[in-house]
């Protein structure tokens, strides 16, 4: 099932996976009698490893959820389908568009609020029915010949060799062992939020490295864990580290290489390092040349432009902080034109052109706002809208010059932070915007309260 918050393919409210997974799947399958190990764990998601084919071919039974048409989901489905028959448990939200007729798999519908939300009710429905289903399906799997694979029923004598009991053994033993390492990584992660316990949690994940580093089997969760837990210490080396320490299929993954870029720039801004500086640009470059401009990848890289601009700024070179400038602007948009549906490089293009003030750059920072504004008000539709959805809405108060709007948001987005670097990266976008006004002969005095409640420190 897919991971997370997603959009709806039939433009509503985002879907909160999490939700239907821990409140419905996750007790129906322990309501069954039966173990539930997540497939899809790994936060960055779109990688294909050899992690996911253990689990789909090693787990007796399993549920997928077919709401979005999920790529990574619909992929998965099919090698079920190719390995092991009378198993699968598919489930779907009602009035969904679906690419394919789900009539003849066994599958069972649940309903969605109107703010696509999973009621309590329709959770425990839901948890109900799954436990029935699965309970039926190990039933039948013992005692009826039938298949649900359309595979099995359309080629006679397709029987492919699952692996051995023993491998299904130690498969087993080795998720409850990454379930306890990802356990002991969410808490490094929330402990990184406190400061008097910073350097203990930095103690416990030297531990956690050396102990993932020494079992077998380490599942990709772990592995990426790790570096997103350095990120939350703001360990900007660590993080290098750690994706110096994974398997060169997994170190070269799209979604792994833009981590290891944001650890490269975020170390540079720390250090002034140019060679960080360049080596982010250049893992990022090299991304869009061969995958795309993906929201994600250009959008990092207006970051850097945007760091660059600022050091140029700092040390008076104006004419290179001008180019740099229009750089990280492009960027962005670029990044925001590739998915309508991601705020971050659309708000982060509006501020730059509010930054730079000129009457063309007014004018196209005008004509985005809406469709930025659309996009983020999506968001925050969610049923538990996160920092970023807030911080988001907060700066476009800010460009909207809505004082009230801001404080409200800015009260959503302190209580929804996750990670020390995230508000700090808010205030710096507001200084830039505060200062750039104040030049224009602006008061600003209401944007620096904001910053200052932000990073009290900065």
């Amino acid at each position: 099932m897919p991971f997370g918050t997603k959009p709806d393919p039939a433009q509503g409210a985002p879907i909160d996976f999490n939700r239907v997974y821990d409140a419905a799947i996750r007790p129906g399958v322990v309501a069954a009698g039966m173990e539930p190990i997540r497939a899809d764990e790994e936060e960055l998601g779109g990688i294909i490893h050899k992690a996911m084919f253990e689990r789909l071919l090693l787990c007796e039974f399993a549920v997928a959820d077919l709401t979005t048409s999920n790529a990574n989901v619909l992929y998965e489905l099919g090698i079920r389908h190719a390995a092991r028959p009378r198993s699968t448990l598919t489930l779907f939200a009602a009035h969904k568009p679906l690419p394919f007729d789900v009539n003849l798999l066994r599958t069972v519908r649940y309903d969605l609020g109107g703010d696509n939300t999973l009621s309590d009710e329709e959770a425990y429905a839901l948890r109900d029915t799954i436990a029935e289903q699965l309970t039926a399906l190990r039933a039948r799997a013992r005692t009826d010949p039938g298949v649900d694979s359309p595979l099995f029923q359309m080629i006679d004598g397709w029987r492919p060799r699952l692996p051995s009991p023993a491998a299904s053994q130690l498969f087993l033993a080795q998720a409850r062992s990454t379930e306890e390492l990802n356990r002991r990584l969410r808490d490094v992660r929330a402990a990184a939020m406190d400061g008097a316990g910073r350097e203990h949690a930095a103690q416990e994940l030297a531990q956690l490295r050396a102990d993932a580093g020494a079992a077998e089997g380490v599942d990709v969760s772990v592995r990426v864990g790790l570096m997103l837990a350095y990120r939350a210490l703001e360990d900007w080396a660590g993080m290098i580290q750690a994706h110096g320490e994974l398997p060169e299929e997994l170190a070269s993954q799209p979604a792994v290489l833009q981590q290891l870029a944001f650890a490269h720039n975020r170390r540079a801004d720390a250090t002034g390092s140019l060679a960080d500086r360049g080596r982010a640009l250049d893992i990022l470059r090299e991304l869009e040349v061969t995958r795309g401009p993906t929201a994600e990848t250009s959008g990092l890289i207006g970051r850097i432009y945007k760091s660059q601009w600022r050091r140029a700024v700092d040390e008076g070179k104006s004419t290179l902080a001008q180019g740099l400038l229009e750089q990280a602007i492009e960027a962005y948009v670029r990044g925001f034109e590739t998915d309508w549906r991601d705020v971050y490089p659309g708000v982060n293009a509006a501020t730059l052109l509010d930054v730079e003030g000129s009457p063309e750059s007014t004018a196209r920072k005008d004509r985005m706002l809406p469709v930025v504004q659309f996009a983020a008000d999506q968001r925050i539709r969610s049923p538990r809208p996160g920092y970023w959805d807030w911080a988001t809405q907060l700066e476009l108060a800010v460009l909207a010059r809505e004082q009230e709007k801001a404080r409200a948001y800015l009260s959503k987005a302190l209580a929804a932070v996750e990670e020390s670097w995230e508000p700090e990266s808010t205030a710096s976008n507001l200084r830039m915007v505060a200062g750039a006004r104040a030049a224009r002969g602006e008061s600003t005095g209401w944007v620096q309260s904001l910053v200052d409640e932000l990073d009290p420190g900065g």
